[in-house]
């Protein structure tokens, strides 16, 4: 397992390319100016030992001890051992909408991008709860299991999409059910469930399912994306608007928040709707619900006693700049000697 303590100085890897321009750009003006002074033939008379290989070699250490140098400012930790800590917290499990509907721009970006906006804010706020991800559209599949591992959930919460499913609908009973699966700790008092979703084309009697895992002690909370007005549904491909979703009688589709659907459910839950238009406010108000509850405490397994490795990264970095400030632009004398070009038979 790996940390990164300073990621932002990633940045500085942008050197590479600006060096690598101005090398060129160099080159170009050295060609130019030499032209107007003599032709090539005569100017390797006039500098035989000027090599362009060796300068070009120069710029590529130049570049390799800039990224050495990047990673040694980034500083990257190895986790050398594993240890069991013990940990407080809630089971969260969030069940994310991905039909079509969710790529409706009513709000900005899309009401999916959003989404994900949401629960990786969500998840940045938490502290010792475990977390599960569910996707769902005409059917439900497992994303991420239960799990303490918030970076593993995030980097899969951000690969998910409305083609991960082939079957359209929104099918949140299947979500619940799936969540149901999902809280394998029976010892856990408190057992949450986040439907974050436009609450639309729901299939199946919801509010009876919501009751049966209210039953089993899980609260259900509902975040709605979206608006009551609505919007179109873009088809796109690669980024590129193709066309607007039609029905059966070639009308365009305005897909609408639907609130009620969400807050029904919410309720027969023992949880509570929240409109998830301002990130801020829905990240407020699901950390206060979950400071409000009952903490749980269970081990998990985690890396720990990180060791630093920038000074690998920083020795790379100064033995690549002091082996260039050494290495000249002139040819070697012995790879000269061997005439790999026969340019000493050319001469004579």
């Amino acid at each position: 397992m790996y940390q990164l303590e300073q990621p932002i100085y990633f940045y500085v890897l942008l050197a590479i390319p600006v060096v690598l321009l101005l090398f060129f750009a160099v080159l170009l003006w050295q060609r130019k100016a030499q032209k107007r002074f003599s032709d090539r033939p005569l100017l390797k008379k006039l500098a035989p030992n000027r090599s362009v290989f060796k300068a070009t070699l120069k710029i590529i250490i130049l570049c390799l001890a800039i990224f050495c140098l990047s990673f040694a400012l980034v500083n990257p930790k190895i986790g050398t051992k594993i240890e069991t800590v013990k940990r407080e917290g809630v089971d969260v499990v969030f069940a994310l909408d991905v039909s079509k509907s969710m790529l409706a721009e009513d709000i900005a970006p899309n009401r999916l991008e959003k989404s994900k906006q949401l629960v990786s804010q969500i998840i940045n706020s938490l502290a010792g709860d475990r977390i599960g991800i569910i996707g769902y559209a005409g059917s439900a599949f497992p994303q991420v299991p239960i799990t303490t591992d918030f970076g593993s959930a995030k980097l899969f919460l951000t690969s998910m999409n409305t083609d991960m499913v082939s079957s359209q609908g929104t099918a949140i009973t299947e979500a619940i059910q799936m969540a149901e699966t999902y809280y394998n700790d029976e010892e856990q008092v408190n057992r949450v469930l986040f439907i974050v979703s436009d609450g639309e084309d729901h299939e199946g009697n919801v509010a009876s399912i919501a009751e049966q895992a209210a039953e089993k002690g899980i609260k259900i909370y509902t975040i709605g994306v979206g608006t009551e007005q609505g919007g179109p549904i873009p088809i796109k491909r690669n980024g590129i608007l193709q066309y607007y979703k039609r029905d059966e009688n070639n009308e365009q589709v305005i897909t609408r928040l639907g609130k009620e659907t969400l807050q029904e459910i919410a309720e027969e839950a023992n949880g509570e709707y929240i409109d998830g238009s301002n990130t801020q406010e829905v990240v407020d108000n699901v950390t206060a619900i979950l400071n409000g509850m009952d903490k749980k405490e269970f081990e998990a397994k985690q890396f720990t006693d990180f060791k630093d490795q920038f000074q690998w990264f920083l020795g790379g970095a100064l033995f690549l700049l002091v082996l260039d400030v050494f290495l000249l632009e002139r040819k070697t004398e012995w790879v000269k000697r061997l005439n790999l070009f026969g340019e000493r038979d050319k001469r004579s």
